[in-house]
């Protein structure tokens, strides 16, 4: 989600007039056909679409906080306004848009935006693909010719009876939009400027003129003549009018959001320029917007990632291009009324299958799939679309309260039988609280008396009552002969006298009274003992082969551990160590190579670090003869460039860094200048890691010059900070 705090929205600006005005008649031509579709899924006047997406262009464009996403009609709410328009008619749901929008004003002003990072991904998720489900099934009857049933299960058990009485002609034309809109993203050319939604739904009416019983829009009037103010409702509907304003706000914030992130994220990866939403004053740009649409009879409004994605790969600086995307369709509405009234309705229906399958992400299914959250994303979707959305998001919301409390609760407990050099070992994985007592228990109470037993806790957390039944076990058991070794990590102790875990530091746990070869023998013994299992899930994924994100070159210090300072785990880095961290040396420059031509990793970093002893001998202190004082003659052009003045260097001793430090960031500036000139394709980041205070800065290459990560992380979106 976007971070609330966020810098301000990019303000209009006279020098991006052209690149806002190509934009916006890029956005304009694939925002036509989508409102059309939309509104026709939505069982909504055709109008209500267009007037919406107006409304979406120019007063959430004005209002909101994210100055390139842009707003209109969107497929995530098509199935509620459908249920909303079955139940209490077209001009109560245009009131309940009105209120809708209120609700998410007020969702702003009260900063509640940082609430909906609450909601789990693969909910979210699951929710978007049983929408995009249940589109895909009501749209597919008109394809065939016929109508679309209210329940999605009515749909799939009538299907066959559809096909069996298809109207080819209607059919036909569907499936043109459908091809089209699968095909064109992948055909090679300069036409792919065009939006495919615009290509299919052409193309569609285009054939549609051989046949003149397909059916086709019917426009009561133009945009200005459709424009219908909302109603108040019966009194006995009130309720379910105030669930409906709700759900429609609650559903519009979530979506906006998703899309502001994704906006953002595209963006940043365009200009570099940090740019990001200010998710609260999007929720009142967003409400406003409802409000305004649905008091002039539109559609509900959400920022929408398909126009937003097209605004900002058509080159859009500012709002202004979201504003007159907005405007273009308004003038769209009121001239070219007899152009819409030429689209077949299966030619819409043909390009919403494609737009609701696209719902249906594999990369969420795998994402939810790595995170162990695939029976959320499951569950909700299906019960979105077999029951509907609110009652499929409450499932999977409970699912998701169930599966925490189980995951609490769960210690893995098991047996290690004992052989004639070690005894019986009992292993506790996981969460060891009072909820786990009773599994932990069966398994000492099936320990032999008199026998010696070694108890392993390789728990997170261990929570007073665990700790007094193991204590109590392990005097009952002493008391019968027994031996009783309990073996806890130090991050996980927990005192008698208090009934919290105890979190150690890193110099706590590590084994710092063994000396010489026994620590890293100590070591090797503890992760045999403690970490081989629980990681040999991941590492059974990765046997096959690796495809890490990216090259790291950092130096051999053994103060330098880079999972440490880039919080990675196994295949996340390919890595490459070295003294001094030069781009040097066959065998690193094979390394470069194999990362790039091979793995092809996106990024390649170069990190230095303080204190490098390296460093210190470039500048002239201890050089031993041989190899070492060979391979430092690598920094001998970085001494150069310091002495001359080096931007990284001279900033570095002005913000305080010694000689040899400022050296440092002058290396890792020159050895990602060696990396440009080797050709290399990846993204580069130079790094320096400042052992005192734990601290990494970053190097930006338009400055030469180091900044502190939360100044150089700053431009990532909150979903990656």
């Amino acid at each position: 989600m976007p971070d609330t705090t966020s810098s301000p929205p990019r303000r209009l600006d006279p020098r991006h007039l052209r690149a806002d005005l190509g934009a916006s008649l890029v956005v304009f031509l694939v925002a036509v056909p989508l409102s059309l579709g939309i509104a026709l899924a939505s069982n909504a006047p055709i109008m209500a679409g267009l007037i919406a997406a107006v409304v979406g262009g120019v007063v959430a464009g004005v209002l909101g906080g994210s100055p390139l996403q842009v707003s209109g009609p969107a497929a995530g709410l098509t199935v509620i306004v459908a249920g909303l328009v079955d139940q209490f008619g077209w001009q109560v749901t245009c009131l309940i848009t009105v209120g809708a929008g209120l609700l998410q004003v007020l969702f702003g002003l009260t900063r509640l935006s940082r609430f909906t990072q609450a909601i789990p991904p693969a909910i979210t998720h699951g929710m978007l693909a049983g929408i995009g489900i249940t589109i895909a099934l009501a749209q597919m009857h008109i394809v065939l010719g016929g109508e679309s049933q209210t329940a999605a299960l009515d749909n799939i058990l009538q299907f066959p009876q559809q096909v069996a009485n298809l109207h080819g002609h209607a059919f036909v034309v569907g499936l043109v939009a459908i091809a089209i809109m699968l095909a064109w993203p992948r055909i090679p050319g300069p036409q792919k400027a065009v939006p495919g939604a615009l290509v299919a739904v052409g193309a569609a009416t285009a054939l549609a003129l051989l046949w003149p019983d397909v059916t086709r829009v019917d426009l009561p009037g133009n945009l200005i003549e459709s424009i219908a103010l909302p109603v108040l409702p019966e009194s006995g509907l009130w309720v379910g009018v105030l669930g409906g304003m709700l759900t429609v706000a609650l559903v519009a914030s979530v979506e906006s959001l998703l899309s502001a992130v994704a906006t953002d994220r595209m963006a940043q990866e365009r200009d570099g320029d940090g740019l990001r939403t200010d998710a609260d004053r999007e929720l009142m740009g967003q409400g406003a917007g409802n409000a305004v649409s649905g008091l002039l009879g539109g559609l509900p409004i959400t920022g929408v990632i398909v126009r937003s994605s097209a605004n900002v790969r058509a080159g859009a600086k500012t709002r202004l291009s979201t504003i007159l995307h907005g405007c273009w369709i308004a003038l769209f509405g009121i001239v070219l009324i007899s152009a819409i009234e030429m689209i077949p309705l299966a030619g819409l229906s043909g390009l919403l299958v494609v737009v609701g399958l696209a719902l249906v992400k594999p990369a969420d299914i795998r994402t939810a799939r790595s995170h162990g959250e695939l029976a959320l994303y499951v569950v909700t979707t299906l019960g979105v679309v077999f029951l509907n959305l609110l009652e499929g998001v409450a499932l999977g919301l409970v699912l998701a309260a169930v599966l925490m409390i189980w995951r609490a609760a769960r210690a893995r407990v098991r047996v290690e039988e004992p052989d004639r050099t070690t005894p019986r070992r009992v292993v506790v994985e996981g969460t060891l609280s009072f909820l786990s007592v009773p599994a932990l228990s069966r398994v000492l109470q099936a320990v032999p008396e008199g026998e010696p037993v070694r108890v392993d806790l390789v728990v997170d957390y261990l929570d007073h009552t665990a700790f007094d039944h193991i204590q109590g076990w392990s005097r009952r058991h002493r008391a019968t002969g027994g031996f009783v070794e309990v073996v806890e990590p130090e991050q996980a102790k927990a005192r008698q006298d208090a009934p919290h875990g105890r979190f150690a530091t890193w110099s706590q746990w590590r084994a710092e009274n063994l000396a010489g070869g026994a620590r890293m023998r100590a070591g090797l013994l503890a992760y045999q003992q403690n970490t081989a299992e629980r990681v040999r899930p991941t590492m059974e994924g990765l046997a096959a082969g690796q495809n890490p994100s990216g090259l790291l070159l950092t130096c051999a210090d053994s103060r330098v551990l880079p999972s440490m300072i880039t919080q990675s785990g196994p295949g996340d880095l390919f890595t490459v160590q070295n003294v001094g961290n030069f781009v040097s040396g066959t065998s690193t420059l094979a390394a470069v190579q194999y990362a790039e031509e091979v793995l092809r990793v996106p990024l390649i970093a170069v990190c230095g670090h303080s204190g490098c002893g390296a460093m210190n001998a470039v500048l002239g202190g201890d050089r031993p003869r041989g190899a070492l004082d060979d391979w430092l003659r690598n920094g001998e052009p970085v001494a150069q460039a310091w002495v001359e003045g080096h931007p990284a260097g001279r900033a570095a001793q002005r913000d305080g860094f010694g000689q040899a430090d400022s050296l440092a960031m002058v290396n890792v500036a020159l050895q990602l200048d060696r990396l440009r000139d080797m050709g290399v394709r990846a993204e580069l980041m130079g790094l320096f890691y400042d052992i005192k205070s734990a601290g990494v800065l970053v190097y930006d290459a338009r400055s030469q010059v180091f900044h502190s990560h939360e100044r150089a992380f700053a431009q990532l979106p909150a979903a990656l900070r």
